[in-house]
């Protein structure tokens, strides 16, 4: 079974390692709330997302191992809300664009017009060796 996991940029430019397709990873996840991502992927990509992960959550969670299948940059624009007083700007809907790639370091080539958000990344979980013996 393939799981879909999203990855903030800005989690890996903090304390994220690298990985490639076909790597093995230990990530800690947390179930994800697809509404959470629409305005970044669309509803339709939003509702893949099973998880995200997580570099500083509240809670320890314990890492998962997973085989990286494929990796997706996700880019979109950021605006402030029409109408909004605080400034702050969000991802505006319907502006995703999604590039395959084979590694992720965090930070992503520049594209016009919209702004690196983080990874769609397929992965499978992977049994620990360890857990065999």
């Amino acid at each position: 079974m393939t799981l879909t996991i999203w990855v903030d940029g800005w989690q890996m430019q903090c304390c994220g390692e690298d990985f490639a397709s076909g790597d093995l990873v230990s990530w800690s996840l947390v179930e994800a709330d697809p509404e959470d991502y629409v305005d970044i992927v669309g509803e339709e990509r939003a509702a893949e997302i099973d998880f995200h992960e997580e570099h500083h959550g509240q809670e320890e969670q314990e890492p998962t191992s997973l085989e990286v299948l494929s990796i997706a940059e996700v880019h979109c624009r950021y605006a402030v809300p029409p109408g909004a007083t605080d400034k702050v700007h969000c991802p505006v809907p319907g502006t995703a664009v999604l590039l395959p790639v084979d590694r992720a370091t965090g930070w992503a080539e520049g594209r016009p017009d919209v702004d690196f958000a983080g990874y769609l990344v397929t992965a499978r979980r992977v049994t620990d060796p360890s857990e065999d013996t």
